[in-house]
């Protein structure tokens, strides 16, 4: 049994190591050598690219990417677990909200994103709106800020926290909350010390679910943010393309790469240690 389990298990390792191990392992290269006259990469190899994450400008990009990260994925947990809890309970209800929830994803997320530029633009529908009512003279600067790339990551990976919270809330025990009801507990007190830490796990799920890829993300960033709200991942995708600058494109990616798997380590030993107590 254990050599038909590594039979069949030898096609998929053999992809797995053509498309990512060996891709990862030219990153890794690239990040220690020099960089081209015209682009590209060159001897001799350096470390001053991992130097160069530290300077102060760059640690500045690298702290507002986790706390644009870090506020997206807290309004998509403050938004998706009422929804989430509404779906749980929705009833006969429960596939048709599933299917409005991942309806988005049967559109591109470039069209998507596109359409929220079209809304926020000084000359688009919100200002439009509210300049025909009187309520404003000069249209509101909704688009290219930090609010309009939070806006978009938001509503970008929203399904992301409510999926893995639905799957959390649908399994809780009615009977539970019931029991709390019965001995005094009001709705919020049982939503606070009952549901909220029986449904952590989800909690835990969707925020890794929905923080790692805002963290890197860069299309939403760059036609939103339009060059004013620079994030971690406009900065690479910039190093490999306008700047041609590719050791320290490379060597940023293995740094986030790195800073997220720790973060996710983390995270995993203080749920594995919670949940032993």
């Amino acid at each position: 049994m254990k050599r038909l389990r590594l039979f069949f298990l030898a096609p998929s390792a053999v992809i797995l190591f053509a498309l990512f191990l060996i891709p990862l392992l030219i990153v890794a290269m690239y990040s220690v050598l020099s960089r081209g006259a015209y682009g590209g990469v060159t001897p001799p190899f350096t470390a001053e690219n991992y130097v160069r994450i530290f300077d102060p400008l760059y640690l500045k990009i690298l702290w507002r990417s986790f706390w644009v990260a870090g506020l997206s994925t807290l309004i998509c947990l403050i938004l998706g677990f009422p929804l989430a809890l509404f779906i749980s309970r929705a009833g006969a209800r429960r596939g048709l909200c599933l299917q409005l929830v991942m309806l988005p994803f049967w559109t591109s997320f470039l069209i998507r994103t596109y359409a929220w530029m079209f809304l926020l633009r000084d000359t688009g529908l919100i200002n439009t709106a509210l300049l025909a009512t009187g309520l404003l003279r000069d249209p509101l600067p909704l688009l290219y800020n930090d609010f309009a790339v939070i806006l978009g990551l938001v509503y970008g990976f929203l399904p992301f926290m409510v999926l893995p919270l639905y799957t959390n809330l649908e399994k809780l025990d009615p009977a539970l909350l019931e029991a709390a009801a019965d001995l005094g507990a009001r709705p919020l007190t049982a939503l606070a010390r009952v549901t909220l830490p029986l449904c952590r796990p989800g909690i835990l799920a969707g925020s890794i679910l929905v923080f790692i890829p805002c963290l890197g993300a860069y299309l939403t960033p760059d036609l939103m943010g339009g060059g004013k709200s620079i994030m971690i991942g406009t900065l690479v995708q910039n190093q490999f393309t306008t700047a041609r600058d590719w050791p320290f494109g490379a060597a940023l990616s293995l740094f986030l790469m790195a800073l997220t798997l720790g973060l996710l380590y983390l995270a995993s030993k203080r749920s594995s240690g919670e949940d032993l107590l």
